[in-house]
């Protein structure tokens, strides 16, 4: 058996071969973390390369085991990571009002672990090749979203009307008009005012020009207030 069969061996756990494991391992979750510091993620280079360090060694740990102590379940361990990487996971996801943020650092916390593994298994081209296709969904999916799949923002409209005869269905179809999906609204109407109030909390399109949005709905009726808040 030539030098190289032996590196590439998934039970070969000699000093060298677990010092190259735990150095490819650095090198590939630190990539996806520099990715998500780049992009001013909580989670980035030093979380991502310890959690990266941290799975690689337990999975070579659950082999070694079974392999020297001839006891135990060499998936046992495997298992563990996968279903506890999950509460650091949630640690990086922020609820801001109805917007969540984080869940795709969340995502690559748990496949860098993944990554992990796979490297304690000595499994390199599989863990090379992921690492390349995480890099490759965080930033070309991420640029091919911002183009082709525009994300919309939940915000607040409230638009005061004094007198007149107003339908909540004239503000409806001016946000149809400038791609605005309604997820619920509300109408308040005070007599001793004679006013009424509509409120809307709806998903906007990003790039909308609001101040044309603001002119067509003044336009819509007799509105003399209108307010727009993120959520």
């Amino acid at each position: 058996m030539d030098y190289m069969t032996q590196i590439v061996q998934p039970t070969n756990l000699s000093l060298e071969v677990i010092l190259l494991r735990l150095g490819a391992v650095f090198m590939l979750s630190g990539l996806v973390g520099i990715e998500r510091q780049a992009d001013n993620q909580a989670a980035g280079l030093r979380t991502h390369v310890l959690i990266g360090l941290g799975a690689t060694l337990l999975m070579m740990l659950s082999m070694y085991i079974p392999m020297h102590l001839q006891a135990g379940d060499p998936a046992r361990i495997a298992a563990q990571v996968v279903s506890g990487i999950g509460f650091l996971g949630a640690g990086a996801i922020l609820r801001l009002g109805a917007t969540v943020r984080g869940l795709t650092t969340a995502a690559s916390v748990w496949a860098v672990a993944a990554v992990g593994l796979a490297v304690g298994a000595g499994m390199y081209v599989p863990a090379v090749v992921t690492t390349a296709l995480i890099l490759l969904a965080l930033r070309v999916l991420d640029r091919f979203e911002r183009r082709y799949i525009p994300k919309r923002v939940l915000k607040n409209l409230h638009v005061y009307v004094q007198g007149g005869e107003v339908r909540s269905s004239d503000f409806e179809t001016v946000l149809e008009e400038y791609g605005i999906r309604i997820r619920s609204k509300a109408v308040e109407y005070s007599h001793a005012k004679s006013s009424h109030q509509f409120r809307y909390m709806m998903y906007v399109p990003s790039g909308i020009d609001y101040d044309k949005l603001h002119d067509r709905l003044l336009e819509s009726g007799p509105v003399y207030k209108l307010v727009l808040d993120d959520i």
